[in-house]
């Protein structure tokens, strides 16, 4: 889940493990460190990149957009997680990009202010910054989420770099998960993919819990679930297969050993680089069999 326990793991990491230094950590946040960090692509694709805005209802959103320089592309719609757009998902989008998608990493926040809205190097023991993240994050709702999803899907389809032959993906960590399903749902011709990463709040006691909008989707999935996240909620992957097969839609669905709630972000303190690897692996076997 992307509340307060996730930052709880962030601090208890922080605390009791050497494995990941502040010095280190500090290297990581900027580009030339999420590089060494990331894999290269094999015959990455020459990549064009640009920071825009996007007309919505309720206001401008500033997002990075990222594509192949050449012809056009399915389309990526990439949800961040509480700390928003950074360098190290304008690095996750290049690189996605290219392996030949065209990639829009939004910034969620927008209504409150531009990227970035979290401190480069976060104090999450200092009350003020805890409370400032969970009330950006609270400032979000099913409402905004399609409000957003409707006008950024709108202007990627815009977009002559983008394929709208082909079905476009989105992708979501930590709070961005359920956004994904949400946007899937409200897109079902558009969205043949959709991946969430350590996704939280995916099954709930809600009326709008997102598992619930599986019926209405037509994307295959990939759940890359957190085992802490998994430890504080087992049935959770339980519900969600159960789902996918009654509404008979591929859903990959597993636990990755070893890991704590935001390990796949690079600039993570949880960061946990082969598992995150594995679950990029995973994402890109599903693009290339959905995205017809």
């Amino acid at each position: 889940m992307c509340d307060d326990h996730s930052l709880d793991d962030m601090i208890e990491y922080r605390l009791r493990s050497a494995r990941v230094s502040r010095r280190t950590f500090g290297a990581m946040t900027i580009v030339a460190g999420l590089l060494s960090a990331l894999r290269p692509v094999a015959r990455a694709a020459e990549v064009q990149e640009a920071e825009v805005d996007i007309k919505t209802p309720d206001g401008t959103a500033d997002a990075y957009f990222v594509h192949p320089a050449g012809g056009a592309s399915p389309g990526v719609l990439m949800w961040p997680d509480v700390f928003g757009l950074r360098p190290a998902f304008r690095q996750m989008g290049r690189r996605l990009a290219q392996s030949g998608y065209a990639v829009l990493v939004v910034n969620p926040f927008y209504r409150s202010h531009r990227a970035p809205t979290a401190p480069e190097h976060p104090d999450f023991n200092d009350p003020a910054t805890r409370s400032a993240l969970m009330t950006l994050m609270g400032s979000l709702t099913p409402t905004t989420v399609m409000t957003d999803a409707t006008a950024f899907v709108s202007w990627i389809d815009a977009q002559p770099s983008v394929d709208r032959k082909r079905k476009m993906a989105t992708t979501g960590y930590c709070m961005g998960g359920p956004f994904t399903m949400r946007t899937a749902a409200a897109f079902p011709d558009r969205v043949g993919a959709g991946a969430s990463f350590h996704g939280g709040h995916l099954v709930t006691d809600a009326p709008d819990s997102p598992h619930l909008l599986i019926p209405k989707m037509k994307a295959h999935y990939l759940f890359a679930i957190a085992e802490n996240d998994d430890q504080r909620e087992p049935e959770t992957k339980s519900v969600l297969r159960a789902a996918f097969a009654r509404a008979h839609l591929p859903a990959e669905i597993e636990v990755y050993t070893g890991t704590m709630h935001g390990w796949c972000p690079p600039d993570s303190q949880v960061y946990n680089h082969d598992q995150a690897e594995k679950a990029w692996s995973r994402m890109l076997v599903l693009f290339k069999g959905a995205l017809a």
